[in-house]
């Protein structure tokens, strides 16, 4: 039986982006294994037949002294399991985990599924990111980015050897899950979501900005922020602001949920104005449920959208350009929306349908393992 490792910074993160990914690794007889923190979905990981470990892991901190431990934790899980061939998802597993398996001899492919703020910023912790980076990826078999302009950073900062490069089409969506539903709610109420974790950077108080600009000409507009709270994280929204925001009238707070198609399927546009993605999981399962999208200019986003065919993009950090696409959008006819709606679904699943990604990961793994036999069997004979 094969062995596959993947690593993540959280277990939310497999469930949410590589579930159909783990199911037909499973299905095909593979032995897989997750490493990833311990989380409200460790154990959906092990009822998909995965074996799970927690792997504690600092996400957002730089103590060095952590970092090493997470590296020698790796490590000795590594040389434990002995996997055919890891997949490492997030920062601190793509430098961590590549320069572990290295040390244990392990083919491993890092998957960059984001640059965010290790190069939208510029100070000592980025640069030091950077430079971590370019010395442990080189030690990877493969390094994937999932959309083309962070490969371009990465060859304009000299970071990789671009013979390590490919591109992965995104996380992929499972277009039966996220397939076209009626609306219920049949009220003639114009409804805009965003759903997010509750960042500044997820261009949240942009989209709170128009809606204040839309309802003074649409009071009958409605705008809704669904998500979660990052506390942790620098560029988290307060609870408190959120609360304010509503108690103006201006957008209604949702909360969390799981249950994603739900906010998707009442609403009628979808808005992302985040200022930078990798590729951005809610406009692909929006754009697949047929549903016009708004979002920004900015890689991870441009990507899924077809400027005025599927939906529409505005200049990122601008909430009057913003307003003014939501405008555009609200004096649709009823009949444009349903064919914009459809034709990001078609683009979708030319580009980005699950499918293409899991067939992706699957060649890959058989080629490697083919590359393995072959090695073994040069070595038994000699």
């Amino acid at each position: 039986m094969k062995k596959i490792a993947l690593v993540c910074n959280t277990s939310w993160g497999m469930m949410m982006f590589r579930l159909g990914l783990m199911k037909r690794l499973i299905h095909e007889g593979y032995d897989v294994t997750v490493l990833a923190p311990y989380d409200d979905h460790s154990q959906e990981i092990e009822a998909l037949g995965c074996r799970y470990i927690d792997i504690p892991m600092d996400n957002k901190g730089s103590n060095l002294i952590k970092d090493w431990i997470l590296f020698r934790r790796l490590y000795k899980h590594y040389k434990e399991i002995q996997p055919d061939l890891i997949f490492h998802y997030t920062i601190k597993p793509n430098i961590y985990g590549t320069l572990a398996a290295k040390y244990a001899n392990i083919r491993s492919i890092a998957v960059i599924t984001g640059l965010g703020y290790t190069f939208i910023n510029n100070n000592i912790t980025s640069r030091i990111a950077k430079k971590l980076y370019k010395f442990s990826l080189k030690n990877a078999s493969k390094v994937w980015f999932i959309n083309h302009e962070d490969r371009k950073k990465f060859i304009k900062k000299k970071l990789l050897s671009r013979d390590l490069m490919e591109i992965l089409p995104g996380e992929g969506v499972d277009m039966d899950k996220y397939a076209p539903r009626v609306k219920e709610n049949q009220d003639g109420i114009f409804r805009f979501v965003l759903i997010a974790r509750l960042l500044w950077d997820k261009g949240v108080g942009e989209f709170v900005q128009a809606a204040k600009a839309i309802k003074e000409i649409y009071p009958h507009a409605e705008f809704q922020l669904v998500g979660f709270v990052d506390a942790k994280n620098p560029q988290a929204i307060s609870k408190e602001q959120v609360e304010a925001w509503e108690a103006n009238g201006w957008i209604k707070y949702m909360g969390p949920t799981d249950d994603v198609p739900k906010f998707i399927a009442q609403s009628d546009c979808v808005v992302l104005p985040s200022y930078r993605e990798g590729v951005s999981k809610i406009l692909l399962e929006s754009a697949s449920m047929a549903k016009p999208i708004i979002a920004s200019n900015v890689p991870g986003c441009r990507d899924i959208v077809e400027h005025g065919s599927s939906g529409y993009l505005c200049k990122v950090k601008d909430s009057y350009a913003l307003a003014h696409k939501m405008y555009k959008m609200l004096n649709l006819s009823e009949a444009d929306l349903q064919k914009m709606g459809m034709c990001g679904r078609r683009h979708v699943r030319r580009e980005f349908d699950e499918k293409i990604v899991i067939a992706k990961y699957l060649q890959t793994i058989e080629t490697y393992m083919l590359e393995y036999s072959s090695s073994r069997f040069v070595q038994k004979s000699s």
